[in-house]
């Protein structure tokens, strides 16, 4: 509805109303006789503040502001899946259409396809007393997820109209419902819910279970657990979008949202062509009809891109609550935490460190803190795991960003950009990395992959850290003067580095490992270790042990051995016994 407002000041996305209006505070509203998309942030006597989400370029003092009576929010039902929005759920496909390769600025366009029929099978029937979160009808949204609509969480009441199965359109009324007083709801197949307010649950659960990405330095090393929150901080060029791009494509969750939050435009445009090509390797069916796609490239407003993370994650949650497990990919926060900073200076908000809100580490946990694993209203389980990319400048892991997330999430992935130059994919520094899921998920790993495996693991990352000690040893007075059985260490580390730790992400085999497959290799290296630890106690030379080829062997078995046949390891073991056997006679 129109208002009395109109335009007093503007300042770059920061626009001012003058005088007492009847705006609240998180409204949305329209600015402009474009009717650009705009959020209500501050509310005094003299001023009413609006960011706006569009370009300001030619908005003037004197134009109207109009009101939308609600909160900034995102529409949810069929459809959104296999898209690819902008920061506030416009889609990029459709706006195109309407204003060719640029967005133009007021482009209103619906965020789903309102004249598109789904297959809708209604499982609810009149009669029925159906609270928040109830499934009331289903269509299939992609050939792998079937799209569940569910009550709103406020509202609840009996069934009174119910609609025949068929085809209908989003906005269709497909169900009435009568709440307890007399009020009668018209359902559709979508829903409106503001994206800064946590959409509600029954429970919330322990993390108990593993992402598996197939990723060995993740899974064995650093797992995260379904459920859990993730960064993965690293300066230019040491593979942070790469390592998302890798984990979007294999990990077992079953949609993933991937935010591109202030990314560079041929960054953006390389994931959006690589995601349309790829299959899915657990459906076979392409990548894009389980993914969510929210560009918001460097070059966008950068209001949309501080709104774009609340959409994704909103989405993220919309999914969990039909019962699926979802994996949030957001990248980069730092360039969110950027568009904090841009706005709070133009506000003239009083500055923290380095330049950025005294409220980061607020916004930082109230984003972090919507991942989870839980039990839903409709007592389905669900879970949105949120794995953010932090880019810290010039690689300075103690600037706010990396600090503050670091408190809100528990597990660390530390990308090295000496590792990213020696070519060591994944980049993740196994000596400043971290887990806090290792104890919780110990049970699972126990049950499901075996139940040495954590005991492997340990040994594995005691060599680790012992290889780092006595490599600074080494830089000092070189390697010639350690004693053989600290040069074994050296050795079989470097099997573990090189030979597990390294991934090749275009080898069929090596791309996405097996938690078995893991397992085994670790096996198969510490078989090694222990045996030539006996051969090196019998004062045999570390040099003929290493001119068996054992060493190097092990380092390539990851290529050697398919995924699907990991009873060949035994093969190795016996190898190893039978090469080293002469010198323990």
């Amino acid at each position: 509805m129109a208002e009395n407002n109109v335009i007093f000041g503007i300042n770059g996305p920061v626009v001012t109303v003058q005088g007492p209006t009847s705006l609240r505070m998180k409204e949305m509203v329209h600015v402009g006789e474009q009717r650009l998309v705009g959020e209500v942030i501050g509310v005094t006597k003299a001023f009413t503040t609006i960011q706006v989400y569009e370009e300001t370029t030619g908005l003037r003092p004197g134009e109207p502001v109009y009101s939308t009576g609600g909160p900034m929010s995102v529409t949810l039902g069929p459809g959104i899946i296999t898209n690819i929005f902008d920061g506030i759920e416009r889609p990029l496909s459709a706006i195109e259409q309407v204003s060719g390769a640029f967005i133009s600025r007021g482009a209103s366009v619906s965020p789903l396809d309102e004249e598109k029929k789904w297959d809708v099978t209604l499982v609810a029937k009149v009669g029925d007393r159906l609270k928040g979160g109830d499934i009331y009808a289903t269509c299939p949204e992609t050939p792998i997820i079937t799209h569940k609509m569910m009550v709103p969480p406020e509202m609840s009441g009996e069934v009174v109209a119910c609609a025949p199965n068929g085809q209908y359109r989003v906005n269709d009324t497909i169900l009435k419902l009568r709440d307890d007083r007399g009020t009668v709801h018209e359902l559709t197949l979508c829903q409106r819910w503001p994206i800064r307010q946590p959409r509600p649950v029954s429970e919330r659960l322990p993390a108990t279970r593993p992402l598996v990405t197939g990723q060995r330095v993740i899974d064995t090393m650093f797992p995260i657990a379904k459920g859990g929150a993730a960064a993965i901080p690293g300066g230019f060029g040491t593979g942070k979008t790469m390592t998302q791009h890798q984990l979007a494509k294999w990990c077992d969750a079953d949609i993933i949202i991937y935010v591109g939050c202030g990314e560079r435009g041929n960054e953006m445009t390389q994931a959006l062509t690589e995601f349309s090509e790829l299959i899915d390797p657990k459906s076979g069916r392409p990548l894009t009809d389980r993914t969510i796609l929210i560009a918001n490239t460097s070059n966008m407003p950068v209001a949309a891109r501080e709104a774009s993370i609340y959409t994704g994650i909103t989405l993220a949650e919309y999914y969990r609550d039909m019962g699926y497990h979802t994996a949030l990919m957001a990248d980069s926060t730092s360039r969110w935490a950027e568009a904090l900073r841009e706005i709070s200076g133009r506000l003239e908000e009083m500055p923290g460190d380095e330049g950025f809100p005294a409220y980061l580490p607020s916004r930082l946990s109230e984003f972090y803190e919507r991942a989870g694993y839980v039990r839903t209203l409709n007592q389905q389980e669900g879970s949105i795991s949120v794995i953010g990319a932090v880019s810290p400048q010039g690689s300075d892991f103690s600037e706010p960003v990396t600090q503050n997330t670091k408190r809100f999430t528990r597990c660390f992935w530390a990308l090295d950009k000496s590792l990213a130059y020696e070519r060591h994919y994944p980049a993740i520094n196994w000596n400043t990395s971290y887990s806090e899921y290792i104890g919780d998920l110990s049970a699972w790993y126990a049950e499901n992959v075996g139940e040495n495996f954590m005991k492997y693991r340990e040994e594995i990352s005691a060599l680790l850290v012992e290889e780092n000690s006595l490599m600074e040893i080494v830089k000092l007075i070189g390697s010639d003067v350690l004693p053989d059985d600290q040069k074994l260490i050296i050795e079989i580390a470097r099997v573990i580095r090189v030979g597990f730790l390294q991934q090749n992400a275009f080898h069929q085999d090596d791309t996405f490992v097996p938690m078995l497959k893991q397992m085994r290799m670790m096996e198969v290296i510490l078989h090694l270790y222990h045996r030539c630890q006996k051969v090196v106690a019998r004062q045999v030379p570390i040099s003929k042990i290493i001119a068996l080829g054992l060493f190097d062997k092990l380092v390539k078995m990851k290529y050697d051995i398919p995924n699907d046949r990991p009873e060949l390891f035994d093969g190795y073991l016996r190898e190893i016994d039978e090469k080293l056997a002469p010198f323990l006679k």
